[in-house]
């Protein structure tokens, strides 16, 4: 089995209260935003190829779920980075609180959303295939990170899984 190694960027390597991240994530988050952007907008604005789902479904609802789902995303990433950036901790702990008592991973899920809602906008269904992989790469480095969590503060943290959900808030864990 691969041993895991603990990996900061550099803007962070001074703190000691954070547990890690996946080496690629930065990077594979940004590669697949450039991805998701470039099929999204070609298709919904220039080839027009896959969004004719657009005609079934109005823009007067569309649009305001859009923007709801857009709002819950803001919120999920600045109350997730805010917790985990926002301040240094003395000692390390398993954050339990505010968004992360709903989900393990609230900023992945703000990810998610964010082009979820971009989706939305125009149903386009190449967007939506290229946004299941976005998912599956989450979820990757999300297990990764785990792993880390789980080395750093064992069963604290195992029982953190048990409690809370990955990604959907509100569900219990199937057992």
């Amino acid at each position: 089995m691969k041993k895991e190694e603990k990996y900061l960027r550099k803007s962070y390597q001074h703190r000691d209260d954070l547990s890690g991240e996946h080496r690629y994530g930065d990077i594979g988050q940004l590669i697949f935003l450039i991805i998701f952007m470039l099929v999204w907008l070609s298709d919904a604005f220039i080839f027009k190829y896959s969004i004719f789902l657009e005609q079934y479904i109005s823009n007067y609802i569309r649009v305001p779920i859009a923007m709801i789902i857009f709002i819950i995303a803001g919120y999920l990433a600045w109350k997730g980075m805010n917790t985990v950036f926002g301040r240094k901790r003395e000692k390390p702990h398993v954050i339990t609180t505010g968004v992360f008592s709903v989900v393990r991973h609230p900023i992945y899920l703000a990810a998610i959303l964010l082009y979820l809602g971009f989706i939305l906008l125009s149903l386009s269904l190449l967007s939506g295939l290229v946004w299941i992989f976005i998912i599956i790469f989450y979820y990757v480095i999300s297990l990764y990170e785990e792993k880390l969590l789980i080395k750093e503060f064992g069963s604290a943290y195992c029982e953190y899984m048990r409690k809370v959900p990955m990604f959907l808030p509100f569900t219990k864990k199937l057992r």
